[in-house]
């Protein structure tokens, strides 16, 4: 099973909340399941950002996952649609590298940000996502904070959010080991 299967059995199985099937519709006519996770960073790579939205669920029931506390719903939808926000984000570009061996230039592809609507990170997944779905308020200081002071360097309230909204500091570790520990190697264009 590929990233987008694996990415469409979860949403199916786990969110049945009024508007998710609107939502998934949406995302299957943007570029979200082909598009990169990053410029360079991690899974900047076609498919990178389904990838990724996989890799971030695994993480978050594997390590943050309480029975009878968390509820299987919130963790799919905060895992699988924190970076909605980088659907119709990325373009392929190209730019010349010069190569070691022959010397000549060549033109080498890689991912450039096109930002259409820039409304920010973790906000713009928010607003994306209740354009078709309603979020509880723990879901979406989850995916609003889920960069932690990465973000905008709003130390004081990420902090806020972390201490009443356990789900976000759960969210934000998953995404974290995701992006740093288990996505290394996974950049397929080339980003000198």
């Amino acid at each position: 099973m590929n990233a987008r299967e694996e990415f469409i059995r979860i949403f199916r199985e786990n969110i049945s909340r009024q508007g998710s099937e609107e939502l998934l519709n949406w995302l299957m006519n943007t570029d979200f399941f082909d598009a990169p996770a990053s410029t360079k960073y991690h899974c900047a790579c076609e498919n990178g950002l389904v990838m990724h939205s996989v890799s971030v669920y695994n993480t978050m029931m594997e390590k943050h996952f309480e029975e009878g506390v968390d509820s299987e719903e919130s963790f799919a939808i905060c895992a699988l649609l924190h970076d909605v926000c980088k659907a119709e984000f990325y373009k392929v570009s190209t730019r010349n590298v010069k190569n070691d061996l022959t010397g000549q230039w060549e033109k080498q592809p890689y991912y450039s940000i096109e930002d259409k609507f820039p409304f920010g990170h973790g906000e713009k997944s928010v607003f994306l996502i209740e354009r078709f779905m309603r979020l509880r308020l723990d879901e979406a200081m989850a995916i609003r904070w889920h960069m932690g002071s990465f973000d905008d360097g709003q130390g004081y309230t990420v902090s806020q959010a972390y201490e009443k909204y356990p789900l976000a500091v759960k969210l934000h570790l998953a995404d974290m080991e995701s992006t740093y520990l288990r996505e290394k190697g996974t950049s397929a264009v080339n980003n000198k």
